[in-house]
C-alpha cells in the first residue's frame, strides 16, 4: 500500500535537531510533519530492566561499523530520551580548531560569543541548571575526591535534570519514568504538538526525490513495532522544506541513498565523521583504600560500593580544556555510569594474566561491580570516519530484532586521535591508581573498535565547499530547501558532551529556515518564545498519541 500527501515542512527525526526546528516552525504557522524511525515511548513505558523488548532495546540503535560502533537514540525524542542530560557549553577554543584540514573548521560566522545567545535559549527551554556538591551522588563524589587527592580540579556539571524529582535510580539511560530528566518529550515536542505539528513514529525515511514544483518528496517505510528488521507499508510525503535530523549515523546514509533521485551530493556528505574523541576506562576501587586514603564513608561503614546509584555523569575534570595546550592534547574526564549489557561486556580486567574480556578473572571483576567507576574521555579526534555505500534500507543491516546492526561507517584512528586517547588514559591511571586506590583498564578497540555515544560531523557546516556539506545556515550545498540540523552538522569533536551545542545550532538555524520557507511560499514567521517545559510535559504528549 502507498500513500501520498503534502506538508509545508517535513522533518526527519525527532531528536534535538528535529524537535527544536519543529516547534519554531509550527509555532510560526507552518504545517509540520515529523517522521521518526523509532517508537513513541514516555513515562511508564520506560522499564527498569535491560531485557530484549524493554524500553532499553526499543529506544536504542547500536550500529557496529568497521573500526567504530555508534550508540544512539531510536525513538520519539531521539537521543534526549536516552542521554544522561549533561549539558556544558563547548570551550571557546573548540571553535578555532583546525583539525585535519589545517585551517579553521567552523564557519567564520560562528564562535562561542555568537553562539552564546542560542545556548541561552536552550538553557531556558529545557531547562538546564547547575548542581551543588551536596546534590552530587556517590560516584561523582568519589571521582571528585580522587581528583583532589591527585592535585586536580573537578566540577559538578550543568544538567537538564529536575533534582527534586530525581530518585538517583540510575535507570535514565532506558528513559526516565519519573520525568526528572528534561527530555524533549517535556518541552519542545509538546509545544510543537500544541501548535499543530504531527509526529509519526515507526516511519523510516529511505530517500528523497524532487517534485515538479521545486519541492521534495520524502519516501518512507513503516517499521514493525517489535521486529525492526521488518518493514511494512511504503508512502511518500511532498514538502517545500525538508529538515534532515536523523542523527550523524543516519543522515548521511539517507542523503547518499538519495543521490540517484536528487542529484550529486556534496563530497563532504558521509565524510569527516567524528566520534567526539570518546574513550572509556573502568576502574575497580579498593574499598579499604577509599576509606583510608580519601576518608570517604557513606555513614554505615561502607566506603563506596555505589557504582549503580546516581544519575549518570555528575562530575567532570576540565583541567585539560586549556586553549594553550596543543590541539589533540585537550580533553575532559567525566565520571559516568555505563549500565549492564554493553558496559559489562566491554569492561576489561586490569592487569589480566589471561583473557581480559571473559573468563575467571572477568567473573571476579563482575563480582566487584559496585566498586567500579567509569571515567569517560571526550577529546579531539581527526574526523577520520567515512561512510561507504549505503544499505538498501535504513542506516544499517539489522541482525537482531531490535537495537543491533552493522553499518557502512569506516573509522581508523590516526596518530593525532591516539595521542589524545593515550594522554587521557595515562591521566586517568595517574588519578585513580595513586596510593593503591584502584586498578584501571581502558576499553580497548579490540572487540568492536572505537565507540561513541555522541556521533558528529558527517554532514558538517563550514565555509569551504570542499570540506563541508552545509553552508553556515545549515542548507545542503546544491540542494536548496534541504537543511541538516542534527549532530552531523557539528564540524568536529567538542571535548565535552555535545547535546547543548547541537541544540544551540538548531536554534540558530531556524531564522534562516524560516526565510527559505517564506521564499517557497510558506506562510510562516519567526519569534516564538521558549517552550514552557514546566507546564507542557507528558499530558500533551499522551493526548497527541
Amino acid at each position: 500500500m502507498s500513500s501520498t500527501e503534502s506538508t509545508d515542512v517535513l522533518i526527519i527525526g525527532s531528536g534535538f535537531g528535529g524537535a527544536i526546528t519543529a516547534y519554531h516552525l509550527a509555532a510560526g504557522g507552518a504545517k509540520v510533519v515529523i517522521l521518526e524511525r523509532g517508537p513513541w515511548l514516555s513515562g511508564q513505558d520506560f522499564d527498569h530492566d535491560f531485557e530484549l523488548g524493554s524500553s532499553y532495546t526499543r529506544a536504542f540503535d547500536f550500529v557496529v561499523g568497521d573500526g567504530m560502533s555508534v550508540l544512539s537514540g531510536n525513538c520519539v525524542g531521539g537521543g534526549s530520551v536516552v542521554y544522561f542530560a549533561t549539558m556544558p557549553r563547548a570551550p571557546r577554543f573548540v571553535f578555532e580548531r583546525q583539525g585535519s584540514i589545517g585551517r579553521r573548521m567552523w564557519p567564520a560566522a560562528i564562535n562561542r560569543d555568537t553562539l552564546d545567545p542560542w545556548y541561552d535559549r536552550v538553557v531556558e527551554a529545557l531547562p538546564v541548571t547547575g548542581q551543588s556538591w551536596d546534590q552530587v551522588p556517590y560516584p561523582g563524589g568519589l571521582w571528585a575526591a580522587a581528583c583532589a587527592h591527585a592535585g586536580r580540579t573537578a566540577n559538578p556539571v550543568p544538567s537538564a535534570i529536575d533534582l527534586d524529582k530525581c530518585t538517583n535510580c540510575n535507570w535514565m539511560m532506558a528513559g526516565c519514568r519519573f520525568d526528572a530528566k528534561r527530555s524533549l518529550l517535556l518541552n519542545y515536542l509538546p509545544a510543537a504538538l500544541a501548535h499543530g505539528a504531527t509526529i509519526r513514529p515507526l516511519h523510516e525515511v529511505q530517500h528523497l526525490s524532487r517534485t515538479d514544483d521545486g519541492g521534495y518528496r520524502v519516501h518512507y517505510r513503516v517499521v514493525d513495532d517489535e521486529d525492526y528488521r521488518i518493514l511494512h507499508d511504503a508512502g511518500t510525503i511532498d514538502a517545500k522544506i525538508v529538515i534532515v535530523a536523523a542523527g550523524a549515523g543516519a543522515t548521511p546514509v539517507i542523503l547518499q541513498r538519495s543521490e540517484p533521485t536528487l542529484g550529486k551530493m556534496p563530497s563532504a556528505v558521509g565524510r569527516y565523521f567524528s566520534g567526539n574523541g570518546e574513550r572509556l576506562n573502568t576502574a575497580v576501587f579498593d574499598e579499604d583504600r577509599v576509606r583510608e586514603v580519601l576518608g570517604l564513608d557513606r555513614g554505615d561503614g561502607v566506603a563506596y560500593e555505589a557504582y549503580q546509584i546516581g544519575r549518570g555523569p555528575t562530575v567532570a575534570s576540565w583541567d585539560k580544556l586549556d586553549a594553550n595546550l596543543p590541539e589533540y592534547e585537550r580533553y575532559s574526564l567525566e565520571q559516568l555510569y555505563f549500565p549492564p549489557g554493553l558496559g559489562t561486556i566491554l569492561a576489561q580486567v586490569p592487569d589480566a594474566t589471561g583473557p581480559s574480556w571473559f573468563g575467571v578473572e572477568k567473573k571476579e571483576l563482575m563480582r566487584h561491580f559496585k566498586s567500579w567507576l567509569t571515567v569517560f574521555t571526550m577529546s579531539e579526534d581527526d574526523n577520520e570516519g567515512v561512510f561507504g555505500p549505503p544499505p538498501e534500507t535504513g542506516n544499517a543491516h539489522r541482525f537482531s530484532q531490535q537495537m543491533l546492526g552493522h553499518g557502512p561507517l569506516r573509522y581508523q584512528p590516526t596518530a593525532n586521535t591516539w595521542r589524545g586517547w593515550n594522554l587521557s588514559d595515562a591521566d586517568v591511571k595517574d588519578i585513580v591508581e595513586r596510593d593503591g586506590l584502584a586498578k584501571v583498564m581502558p576499553w580497548t578497540n579490540d572487540l568492536v573498535g572505537a565507540y561513541t555515544v555522541h556521533p558528529l560531523a558527517s554532514c558538517r557546516i563550514g565555509d569551504d565547499p570542499a570540506t563541508s556539506a552545509l553552508d553556515d545556515r545549515h542548507e545542503l550545498r546544491g540542494h536548496p530547501g534541504i537543511f541538516v540540523t542534527d549532530g552531523s552538522a557539528v564540524p568536529g569533536a567538542l571535548t565535552v558532551n555535545p547535546a547543548l551545542t547541537i541544540s544551540a545550532l538548531a536554534e540558530r538555524a531556524v531564522p534562516g529556515i524560516v526565510r527559505a520557507a517564506q521564499a517557497r511560499g510558506v506562510a510562516v514567521t519567526y519569534g516564538a518564545p521558549a517552550p514552557d517545559g514546566a507546564t507542557a510535559g507528558r499530558r500533551a504528549v499522551l493526548q497527541a498519541r
